[in-house]
């Protein structure tokens, strides 16, 4: 690991101008794997500045909406009444996401902001990675590429984004605060992260130096059901194939509104906003939810080691819609 210089600043602002300032310096908080990165030679910051213990974790309810501090730890936000009562695939996310031992060290910022695990950006030995090495290549095109997306994909890159969590948040319409040297904004998770395209090394829309001091989360109305599923290799400790995040309101067998996501398929936390245009006003049948589910894998661009991914997401969303729906094989 390249030499460091450890820095522990007392309020944001001073974290917020000294990473403004110094563009070798990188932010320290929990979830964005940073340490990791930097032992295994992918990153090497000059600067490293600790912000784990600013004033910036809690929860708070407005109304119908809940105000979350960035440094918030997973499993605060997973135990707290509100999400538990009326934001299941909230708390479900958060629960499949990691170890009890993560949960209680990773932030929700720290979250948002994590790294992809993609194998190749990961090995320092790989030449071709343009989030690495932009302009380098990527060899997940031609290489084994079965852990990496089908939707919102480049030329350039097929890393699929990592978080549990962001897919729930983008559903609810979450909105991200952010702290930077010329003042506070608030940026809409959907409007967040950044698909690849000619930029791959490019993730979010954040500015150097800004800050993510909170989330704001609407609470679902109560008619609303809600839930995460996840799909992967094993039922732990591992990362999605696949996951969709659902919200149905149901009217007597019609869907009156709905909300969908999905994860694990994807560059960025996926919207699916075509497929709720599906639901919104048909009837809450198996037939419904594979029309919605097609629209959500249409303008996939598949590699041979991700090509079984475009089925899966379908499946995905069907499983999860008939589940809230009360249908389907898993129904009582």
């Amino acid at each position: 690991m390249r030499a460091f210089e450890y820095v522990r600043p007392t309020d944001a602002g001073t974290a917020v101008a000294t990473v403004a300032g110094d563009p070798e310096a990188a932010y320290l908080a929990g979830g964005t794997t940073q340490l990791d990165l930097m032992k295994d030679g992918v990153l090497g910051p000059g600067r490293l500045i600790d912000i784990t213990r600013l004033p910036l974790g809690g929860i708070t309810r407005d109304g119908d909406s809940l105000h979350v501090g960035a440094l918030t730890t997973m499993e605060e936000l997973a135990a707290f009444p509100a999400v538990g009562k009326r934001l299941p695939l909230v708390r479900q996310a958060l629960l499949q996401g990691a170890s009890a031992q993560l949960r209680n060290l990773a932030t929700i910022g720290g979250n948002l902001l994590q790294r992809p695990r993609c194998r190749y950006f990961r090995d320092p030995a790989e030449p071709a990675c343009n989030k690495r090495r932009p302009g380098s290549g990527c060899a997940a095109l031609t290489g084994p590429a079965r852990m990496h997306a089908v939707l919102g994909v480049s030329e350039h890159c097929i890393a699929v984004h990592a978080s549990d969590l962001a897919v729930p948040l983008v559903a609810l319409d979450a909105a991200v605060r952010v702290q930077g040297a010329d003042g506070e904004r608030s940026v809409p998770l959907t409007e967040f992260h950044r698909e690849p395209g000619d930029t791959p090394d490019v993730e979010h829309v954040l500015e150097r130096g800004e800050l993510i001091t909170a989330v704001d989360i609407p609470l679902l109305p109560k008619a609303f059901r809600s839930g995460y599923l996840k799909v992967r290799d094993r039922m732990s400790y591992e990362f999605a194939l696949a996951s969709a995040a659902a919200a149905l309101d149901l009217d007597h067998g019609t869907v009156r509104e709905a909300r969908l996501a999905l994860g694990g398929v994807a560059t960025v936390p996926w919207r699916a906003r075509a497929a709720e245009e599906v639901l919104r006003g048909a009837p809450a049948t198996t037939e419904t939810f594979r029309a919605a589910a097609r629209t959500v894998v249409e303008g996939a661009r598949p590699v041979p080691g991700t090509a079984f991914k475009v089925e899966l997401a379908q499946r995905t969303v069907v499983r999860i819609l008939e589940d809230l729906a009360g249908i389907g094989p898993g129904a009582e």
